[in-house]
């Protein structure tokens, strides 16, 4: 990585804003999935024993967005559920040592908590969006924001993709701007499986959208994978594109195209292409008590696939064997609804014995990382990326507004 990091400069005494990416799922105040959170404490507890002063910020969903919606409705809007509030608490605890916690958007009413700290202590910020300059990369707003910062730093990973007042617009205020150190860890970890991989290297893309996905692919395709596997509703609609029934299965029509054209690519440059053989299905009429797992082919126009089948995780498994390197996004079936995240969950098993057996692993994506959680793997994968859409992008060879902006070595 060509970027400076937290550790290429003096913080000592200093104001250090770190920008985090603490979107994390909470339900009734209770954080359901904390990976995020816990991938920053490196760069946080860094801070602290360097004795800085640490000002912590984040997003959390999008309430402008959503309140707007809502008015839009003439429905009930909960401005609670978007408040940091709960994960300070969550940080806290972590820490081991109170996080102070500044309630208010605008970075004007932080700048009294921030002057009165000392060394070692944590501030957070309330979530960044609430403010409408953050999305819009407001200047006036990264102003404000680069007015409580001696150092700037990136530690989010997930938000890097975004060219926001808090990922981008800041560094234009704040002379000294770094990289955190998960921030380095997932650049480090990419960049190796993106131009310089372990072979054989395979890839393995799930999720709803091949629309989601085309620049992956077609990145993943160029740079020569050697596998590629796809799973997930994104499959249809290269079954569909072959003229096999899907049933009422999820496809893209105006992909049928460009999935036959991705498919041409892939033979062309050497790529083997993997689709599922099988699939669980359900009946659209009769949805609760319908579940069966059949071949593709056998499909018939009122069934709906909703997960890979035990055929399909057993050859996406054989394909693993060997591999150097692994790169997964995205979920194989309807992984939020059981039993449909049985694939999902086969594959995170797959992805754990070949990172066992010597691969390099690289998971990324919601679902995908849930799936490696809940079966208690996460222990066992090379590199869990915290990033989305960031990570996808990474992946495309797009250039990152959030990774770009800060200080070069």
């Amino acid at each position: 990585m060509n970027k400076k990091t937290i550790k290429d400069v003096d913080i000592k005494g200093k104001r250090v804003f770190i920008r985090v990416d603490f979107n994390v799922p909470i339900k009734n105040g209770v954080i359901e999935d904390d990976t995020r959170i816990v991938g920053a404490l490196p760069t946080i507890k860094y801070a602290i024993e360097q004795g800085a002063k640490i000002i912590l910020a984040s997003h959390l969903g999008r309430p402008l967005k959503d309140k707007k919606k809502a008015e839009e409705k003439k429905m009930p809007y909960d401005a609670s559920k978007y408040s940091l509030k709960p994960i300070a608490e969550h940080l806290s605890n972590l820490l081991g040592k109170p996080v102070n916690f500044e309630d208010s958007a605008d970075p004007d009413g932080a700048a009294s908590l921030v002057s009165a700290m000392d060394n070692g202590e944590v501030v957070m910020l309330e979530n960044l969006r609430l403010h409408a300059g953050e999305e819009k990369n407001d200047d006036g707003y990264a102003q404000q924001l680069a007015g409580l910062a001696d150092v700037y730093v990136n530690d989010a990973f997930g938000a890097a993709h975004r060219a926001h007042a808090s990922t981008a617009g800041i560094t234009k205020y704040v002379e000294t701007s770094v990289a955190g150190l998960l921030m380095e860890k997932e650049l480090n970890f990419l960049s190796k499986a993106l131009n310089n991989p372990e072979r054989p290297f395979v890839a393995i893309l799930g999720g709803a959208k091949v629309s989601d996905k085309i620049p992956v692919i077609e990145s993943l395709i160029s740079r020569k994978v050697d596998k590629l596997l796809i799973g997930g509703a994104m499959a249809y609609t290269f079954f569909k594109a072959k003229g096999i029934t899907v049933g009422k299965s999820l496809v893209e029509d105006e992909m049928l195209e460009k999935a036959l054209e991705i498919e041409t690519k892939a033979a062309e440059s050497g790529v083997e292409l993997i689709l599922p053989t099988d699939h669980q299905v359900v009946d659209s009429y009769d949805p609760l008590n319908s579940r069966k797992t059949i071949p593709i082919e056998f499909t018939n126009k009122g069934l709906v696939g909703l997960d890979i089948g035990v055929e399909t995780a057993a050859i996406f498994k054989q394909a693993l064997e060997g591999a150097k390197t692994i790169v997964w996004n995205g979920p194989m079936g309807m992984f939020e609804e059981k039993p449909f995240d049985q694939g999902t969950i086969a594959v995170a098993e797959a992805v754990s014995e070949a990172t066992e057996k010597g691969a390099t692993s690289i998971v990324g994506g919601g679902d995908s990382v849930s799936a490696v959680n809940q079966a208690g793997l996460d222990d066992k994968i090379s590199h869990i990326s915290t990033g989305g859409g960031a990570t996808l992008e990474f992946l495309a060879g797009e250039e990152l507004p959030g990774v770009a902006a800060l200080n070069d070595k």
